[in-house]
Formats: C-alpha cells, sequence, structure tokens
C-alpha cells in the first residue's frame, strides 16, 4: 500500500470520525488560526458554492437554521452575506445559549434587522433551507419541540443546504438520533466523515459535496498516520490499478489463469455472467467449472473459455470436479454463483485450494453451514468474501452486531475470520485483516438487479488471477473491482434508465470504465 504524500487531490479519498476531526483542528488552532478566521473562511467558501448551487436573479427569502455551536456560527455568517447580496433572510434558533462565537455573530446579524424565531413555520414559505443546526460530533438524540419543527420542514417542497453533516445525523455510524434533515444538498467541511459512507444515513445527505478549506497535510497525516486505516476508492487512486501492466513480451498464462465454479441447471445464466465479468478482467486464461448439461451453453456464450464438464446432481448441480482438474494449476479461484446448496462438497474442496479463493453466493451460504471463522481459519492462502447484508449475518452474526455501523461490522469480521470481507451495499465497505478499510464513494441503485453480483464475482476473481498480486494489495484489489463495477453500473444507467441495468448490458460497460481512466 502506497504511503501518502503532499498532493492535495488526495484530501477527497481521506475519510475521519468525528473524534479525529476534532484533533485536526485543534492542531490547527494549537498552531495559531484564529477560530473566527476559520470561520470567516469556511462559511465564505460554503456561501459561494450556495450561489453556485442555487444562482438566482430575484430577491429569494431564504431559512437559516442556527444552533448553539459553531456549525450555528457557520450558518450566521452565511446569512449576514446573503443578506448584504440582497436576499429576505429568517433565522430560525430554536436554543438561546449560543457558543461565545457564535453569539457575537448572532448579535451582529440581530443589528442588520434579520429576524429570529423560535418556531419553523415562518420559514415555510422560503425558498432555499440553510441547516446549520448541528454540525459533526452530535450524540444525542433530537425530541420535542426540535424534533417536530425537523418533521415539518422534512415535509416542506423547498431544497435544503446542510453544513457539514445534515442536523441529527451521527457523524461516524450515520445513524438517525430520533429525526434529521433530510438535506437536498450537503457540504462536507474539511474532510469526509464516516456517515457518508454508510448507507444509514444516504437518504438525508441528498448529493454530497466535499468545501476543502486547506487544512494543512501536515495536521492531518499527524492524526491519521502516513497511511490511513480508511480511505475511499476514487478515479485518481483506481488509476493505480487499472488497467493492470503487462510485460512487452507475455503470453496468455503470465496474465494468470482463473477457475469459476458456478452454475446449476436452475440457475444457468450465473454462470454465464460470472464469465462475462471475468472476460472483462483481461485475465489470461478463463476456466469455468459447470455441470455436464451446460458444457454446450456456455461454449456458445464464452467460447474463449475453458469449459469443464463436472458430473451433476438428480437436480443439475454440480456433484463434484473431475478427476483431471488440478486445482494446483490456477492463479485463483471463484466460487460460488449460481451453484445452490447441493454443491457442498465442492465448496469444501475449493476451501483447500493453494491459491486465493474468492467466494460469493452459495459459496458464502455453504461456508456459513461449515462454522465461518474456523473453517477461514484452516486456510493458507488468502480469502476473499463478498456477502450482502442477509449473507454477512448469517457468516458474522457477532459482528452483525455493529450494524447499522457497517465499517466497524466489516473491519470485526475480517479481524475475526482473516480474510478480506466486502460487504455489499449502497456503500460498499472492503476490510483487510490488519484493520484497513476500502469504501467505494458511489454507486447507483440501477445494480439492484439480479445478476449484478455474479458479474462482480467474475470481474473480482479475474482480477486476483494476475500477476504482482501481493498481501499488501490484496484488498486494494478487491476494492479496484468493486468501485470498477460501480462505475460500469453509474455510466450504463446514465445511457439508459435509473429502473435498472440488466446484468448482461452491465458487463459491457466494464471495458469503456478503463477506457476513460
Amino acid at each position: 500500500m502506497r504511503k501518502y504524500n503532499n498532493s492535495r487531490e488526495l484530501i477527497e479519498q481521506v475519510v475521519v470520525n468525528a473524534q479525529q476531526m476534532r484533533e485536526i483542528e485543534g492542531r490547527m488552532f494549537e498552531a495559531g488560526m484564529p477560530v473566527a478566521a476559520l470561520m470567516e473562511k469556511v462559511a465564505g467558501l460554503i456561501y459561494r458554492r450556495i450561489q453556485e448551487l442555487y444562482p438566482h436573479f430575484y430577491q429569494r427569502r431564504v431559512g437559516v437554521l442556527v444552533g448553539p455551536g459553531h456549525n450555528g456560527g457557520d450558518a450566521l455568517v452565511v446569512a449576514r452575506e446573503l443578506h448584504f447580496q440582497g436576499d429576505e433572510v429568517l433565522i430560525y434558533r430554536p436554543l438561546p445559549k449560543l457558543k461565545e462565537l457564535t453569539s457575537k455573530h448572532a448579535q451582529y446579524v440581530v443589528s442588520l434587522g434579520i429576524p429570529f424565531y423560535e418556531k419553523i413555520e415562518p420559514l415555510a414559505d422560503c425558498d432555499l433551507i440553510i441547516d446549520g443546526l448541528f454540525g459533526f460530533g452530535l450524540t444525542r438524540s433530537i425530541s420535542g419541540e426540535i424534533a417536530s419543527a425537523l418533521e415539518h420542514l422534512n415535509q416542506q417542497s423547498q431544497p435544503i443546504v446542510s453544513i457539514d453533516l445534515p442536523s441529527g445525523i451521527h457523524t461516524d455510524t450515520g445513524e438517525v438520533l430520533g429525526t434529521a434533515v433530510r438535506a437536498t444538498q450537503t457540504l462536507c467541511l474539511g474532510l469526509w466523515k464516516l456517515a457518508f459512507l454508510q448507507d444509514e444515513a444516504l437518504a438525508y445527505t441528498g448529493e454530497a459535496q466535499l468545501v476543502d478549506f486547506d487544512i494543512p497535510l501536515k495536521d492531518i497525516w499527524s492524526i491519521l498516520g502516513q497511511q490511513p486505516a480508511i480511505m475511499q476508492m476514487r478515479a485518481n487512486t483506481a488509476r493505480d490499478y487499472l488497467p493492470l501492466p503487462r510485460a512487452a513480451v507475455t503470453h496468455k498464462y503470465k496474465q494468470g489463469h482463473l477457475l469459476l465454479i458456478c452454475g446449476s441447471k436452475r440457475y444457468a445464466g450465473g454462470a454465464i455472467l460470472t464469465g462475462l465479468g471475468a472476460r472483462a478482467s483481461g485475465v489470461g486464461m478463463l476456466s469455468i467449472a459447470v455441470p455436464e448439461s451446460l458444457k454446450p451453453l456456455l461454449v456458445n456464450h464464452l467460447p474463449e473459455a475453458l469449459i469443464i464438464a463436472c458430473p451433476e446432481t438428480e437436480t443439475g448441480a454440480v456433484a463434484k470436479l473431475p478427476d483431471t482438474v488440478d486445482l494446483n494449476s490456477y492463479n485463483a479461484i471463484a466460487c460460488g454463483p449460481g451453484l445452490t446448496r447441493e454443491a457442498k462438497l465442492v465448496v469444501q474442496e475449493a476451501l483447500g485450494v493453494p491459491c486465493p479463493l474468492l467466494l460469493d453466493a452459495d459459496g458464502l451460504n455453504i461456508l456459513s453451514e461449515l462454522r465461518t471463522i474456523p473453517t477461514l481459519l484452516r486456510r493458507q492462502e488468502p480469502t476473499v468474501l463478498t456477502p450482502h447484508l442477509g449473507e454477512f449475518k448469517r457468516l458474522f452474526p457477532d459482528s452483525a452486531q455493529l450494524l447499522p455501523d457497517r465499517i466497524s461490522a466489516v473491519r470485526k469480521a475480517s479481524h475475526l475470520s482473516k480474510a478480506v470481507v466486502l460487504l455489499k451495499g449502497a456503500r460498499t465497505a472492503i476490510a483487510d485483516s490488519g484493520g484497513f478499510v476500502w469504501l467505494i464513494p458511489e454507486s447507483t441503485p440501477a445494480l439492484a438487479r439480479g445478476g449484478s453480483g455474479d458479474v462482480l464475482t467474475g470481474l473480482m476473481g479475474g482480477l486476483l488471477a494476475q500477476p504482482d498480486l501481493s498481501e499488501q494489495t490484496l484488498a486494494a484489489t478487491v476494492a479496484t473491482a468493486a468501485w470498477w463495477h460501480a462505475q460500469a453500473g453509474i455510466l450504463a444507467a446514465q445511457e439508459r434508465t435509473q429502473l435498472g441495468v440488466d446484468a448482461f448490458t452491465l458487463s459491457q460497460y466494464l471495458m469503456p470504465v478503463v477506457r476513460s481512466l
């Protein structure tokens, strides 16, 4: 894993919890940065971003929610600037006691003639709402009159811009603390907070943007270290791994040999879609083990692959691998899509392979029956698991108790199992046994179609089989595949429909993503 240098583009990848953000800002203040000066700078950036998001050519009515802390101070400075630009500003301030600096801004705003209200109703007819009620670090549930006010606000139709976090969202877990503002836009200040990468918060954050206010990089790295424990896989990082380098003189077996074990008479499509994902990965050789009756179908769809016909059960599942299959001859094996639970003996055999093993779908269901953690701890080679939420709960019931904090849950599961664990979701999280977590910051609901995960399994297996994979880059390779898969879904949805992208179409959009890097 690379160490991080002084490039500010890396700011987009860093993720912090509430305590880390406090410590980073604390270093800035200890070094002499005046709190008042920072508030003016940050609020100015927020004001300019709001003007870009919502340009106007007439006098607007803008409602501003002001809380007791510095988030409320930011909101008051924004309110002041909007007033100076001719907007009619109305302020909702439900809590009378304010921090000293916020109180001074409130005093000045009052002197400008901007009205303050203790009720939310006067803001009902506003064209725009600025939410500066509570920022990061909130831990107590919102209740009483303030909760009622936020529920009332959420029923209105005007756009809402939240400063740093929507009020009522837990900074680290993304949980709703009683109730929360449903923002149209959220302007995250300085560094991305964990909440933005937790599925729980996505219905409240709206479209999120980072507002970089020039935190010195030395202050970030002094708290997070030169190798932060949580990072986002974005395009600039994916370029480090895609496209995979090839020597000028090479051949197909030097570019990796992947074995897929997948499919059944009932789920024949799972084998095809997994193969299509693997095809796009660029792996040098692809072998696919399927029930004997499926071989003609697979040859027709994937003529470049070596199709291995396996003895099958009465219902058309893989009964066992042929004796001619040498599991020592593959660089990686991916097992699970479409297998059905009748293929238990095959999965047990795959768990003993001397190469990286990826388990998905029925491979995971069978693993849970075999007792996940003791089984995986007997493996000598790397294992990658790609569960959705239901599978995760069956595999790791103890870790699942940490949900809805997906990041903590996946980190614990990986630590206990010594496997790389990818927890699927709107914001996919990948953890390795050393505690490092990759997060995928973008996806699309268009991927909520049957077969999407099969394509991911093939794609990821193909990357794992290719040269230069090391234990240090294993989780990054898994994250790269997840990012690639998500970007293909986004691209396909843009050109087609958010109602859903079928898995075959998704596989056709994998290569355009790499070409765009």
